[in-house]
This record gives structure tokens, sequence and C-alpha cells, in this order.
């Protein structure tokens, strides 16, 4: 089964590519969980981050576009709530939604272990954006600076200063950095790789699909995948851009 990894983004025109892999690896008529975060009243817009019905709303929308038999269901994680893991009984297929990545990790930490066997069971996983970055082994969840020192633009920095690496779902090595032509992360990851927090990463541009299956990813959408690997000499890294229809090796 492999792991859908979209970097962010809204283009209705990109969605069919991003989601109907994942959405054709499900069964007939799937259900769908959708894992949203709700910030409980917080400043978020609707369709926010951090608003549970708006985003839900958003995703449920894109996914009977692309596929009008499969339904849809939010499965809601809050503040200090967690999240029990029957909820996921009966669906077909996990999304793990947008949101800030702290706070979802947070509310997941205790049930990591749970998700990743379900999904490694046969449940298809898609992860947009958060839910990107909490599928890798390592989850980048934010920080703008790296000893004092800034990496990326304070728009990615999840209102952390310094950089946050914490363990992640394991669904594939290394790290996931998304938004990464449009919020300026790769610099993020660059760091990451370079301090030796974890060996390797992907950093996904908006509208983009990782899709990686085993050792293999394939690279879909309208942007660019950036894999950044740890170099032969401490503190060296390599990076290597990838365009749609591209392959390569985690």
């Amino acid at each position: 089964m492999s792991t859908h990894l979209i970097g962010g983004g809204w283009d209705e025109q990109a969605a069919a590519e991003i989601y109907g892999p994942f959405l054709s690896e499900a069964e007939t008529a799937p259900t769908v969980a959708c894992l949203v975060f709700d910030g409980s009243g917080g400043p978020d817009e609707p369709g926010e981050p951090g608003d549970g019905a708006g985003v839900f709303a958003r995703f449920e929308a894109v996914l009977r576009a692309v596929d009008p038999s499969c339904t849809p269901v939010p499965v809601v994680v809050s503040p200090g709530g967690g999240l029990d893991p029957s909820a996921l009984d009966g669906a077909d297929a996990l999304l793990v939604c947008d949101g800030p990545a702290p706070a979802f990790h947070d509310a997941l930490v205790d049930v990591l272990d749970a998700l990743t066997l379900r999904v490694l069971r046969g449940l298809p996983y898609a992860g947009v954006s958060a839910g990107a970055a909490l599928a890798a082994e390592h989850a980048v969840l934010g920080g703008r600076l790296s000893d004092g020192v800034p990496v990326c633009p304070d728009g990615a920095a999840e209102g952390m200063a310094e950089l946050d690496v914490r363990p992640g779902l394991g669904l594939l090595p290394g790290a996931v950095e998304v938004h990464a032509a449009q919020r300026g992360t790769l610099s993020r990851l660059v760091e990451v790789v370079a301090r030796r927090l974890s060996r390797q990463g992907v950093a996904l541009d908006e509208n983009t699909l990782l899709t990686v299956d085993g050792g293999r990813a394939r690279v879909s959408g309208a942007g660019r995948v950036h894999l950044v690997r740890a170099g032969a000499v401490p503190g060296e890294t390599v990076v290597r851009s990838h365009r749609a229809g591209e392959e390569f090796v985690l």
C-alpha cells in the first residue's frame, strides 16, 4: 500500500491528479476518514487550519468532486482531547488534513503507533500539509531558527522560535516539509539534515503529490519535490529537485 503526501494548496484543476491515486487504492465507494484538528473557537477563518468543521467541508468537497462515490466522514481531534483509534473502524481510507502541526502532533502523540499499525495493515493513507509532515519518521513541526540563526520565513514557524523535530508515524524514512516554494521551507529541511536531526528528507511544493511505495517515490502534480540527503562530511547536504513524472529512491 502506498503513502500519499500532498504539499498543500487548493488548485481545483490539480485535484484529480493529487487525490485520485489515493482514492483509487481504497475500496469501491470508499468511506474516507478525514482527520481534522479543531482549535475550539480559535482565531482561524472558516476553512483554515484549526477550524475543524470548515476544514472538513473543504476536503469533503474536493474528495467528492474527484470520486462522487466516496463518503468522507470527519474524525475530529482537539487540544488535549486525543484520539480513540476505534473512531477509524469501518473506514476504507485515512486522510490526515492540514492543521497546526504542533497541536496536531500533541493530540495524536499517544496513538501514533496505533495509527501506523492500521496503515501498515492496509489502510490507504494520504496526508496534506501537516498530515504529510506527520507521516514521516521525523516530523518537522515548526520553528524558524536554528541555534538563533534564521532558516526559514516567520510564516512557516507555526509560532515556534527554534526548530522542533519529533517522532512521526514512520510511514517513510526521513522528514517531510511542505509548501516548499510558497513558504520557503526547503531551507529549513536543509538545516534539519545538516544537523543530522534526520538523515534525509523531502520538501514538497503546493499542489504536488509524492506517492511512496516501499523504497520508491513518484512525483505528480504542478510543482516539484526536493530531495535532501546528508553529505559525506558533517554539515554537508545534497539537494536534488524532481519534476512531475520523475521517480527516485528513498
